[in-house]
């Protein structure tokens, strides 16, 4: 990447940030009030009726897969709803006819759609930790490294589909269907409320085929220090998946895909 391209990226970047933080009731509160309502439910008046799993209280147990919840659907959101957007009204033409490279168009877009993703998981993360203390129920990350790698691939894969569905969208409702019947019923079928081991056959098995299954996992081992798969494999295949999705999204820019007509 050259200076001038570096100086576009920035600009790109921090428009895209600012588009969201400047609007924190829109961005920030809904999911909030949304894991305020999952960690009251779930985790304190079901949770408190239901034995520890793999020796951990319920409440501690689902916050992973919350924040896990969290961050890819705000990624993804933002992502698509940004590249729609500027389609629709027509001002993302300004963005592919100047200098900036194809990469550098792609990675900022990336890179603020994720960093919004991050910032809600640590809103949930903020609000688990006032419910565990409401609880009694004590909170480490055991997994430091695991835990803030599994966090930045993930944010970074969903914001990087966010680019492929806000290019390939038609209109508002095609951005629904992929977050709210696609995305986040395989997120609750991928581990976030139960553990793998309770699951008869066949459908443990078929679980493993359901990518959130890795990426609830991984976070949980990074907080927990258990998971229900490899997390090592886990991080190598997310990372490998997400630099490939990267390199799809630089390709569709490049053949101007569902940016021009």
């Amino acid at each position: 990447m050259n200076r001038f391209d570096l100086v576009g990226f920035r600009t790109l970047l921090r428009r895209e940030i600012l588009r969201y933080v400047r609007r924190p009731r829109n961005t920030f509160l809904p999911p909030m009030i949304t894991n305020v309502l999952y960690f009251a439910v779930f985790g304190v008046v079901l949770g408190g009726r239901i034995d520890e799993i793999a020796g951990f209280r319920y409440i501690l147990f689902i916050l992973p897969g919350l924040i896990v919840l969290g961050s890819i659907s705000n990624a993804f959101e933002n992502a698509s709803f940004s590249i729609f957007h500027g389609r629709w009204n027509e001002y993302i033409h300004e963005v592919i006819t100047s200098p900036l490279s194809h990469t550098s168009m792609v990675l900022a877009y990336i890179f603020a759609a994720a960093l919004r993703g991050l910032l809600v998981g640590a809103i949930i993360a903020g609000v688990g930790v006032v419910f565990l203390w409401l609880t009694g129920t004590p909170l480490g990350v055991a997994q430091p490294f695991y835990f803030a790698a599994f966090m930045l691939v993930i944010a970074l894969l969903f914001a990087s589909f966010g680019v492929v569905g806000g290019l390939w969208a038609r209109d508002f409702d095609y951005l629904t269907v992929l977050n709210q019947f696609i995305i986040r019923p395989l997120v609750f079928f991928g581990g976030v409320f139960y553990s793998l081991d309770v699951i008869p056959e066949p459908f443990k098995t078929l679980s493993y085929l359901n990518p959130m299954i890795y990426m609830v996992n991984g976070v949980r081992y990074g907080m927990l220090s258990y998971a229900d798969v490899d997390p090592d494999l886990a991080l190598v295949v997310l990372t490998g998946l997400t630099l490939v999705v990267i390199a799809v999204d630089v390709y569709l820019f490049k053949e101007g895909y569902g940016l021009v007509d």
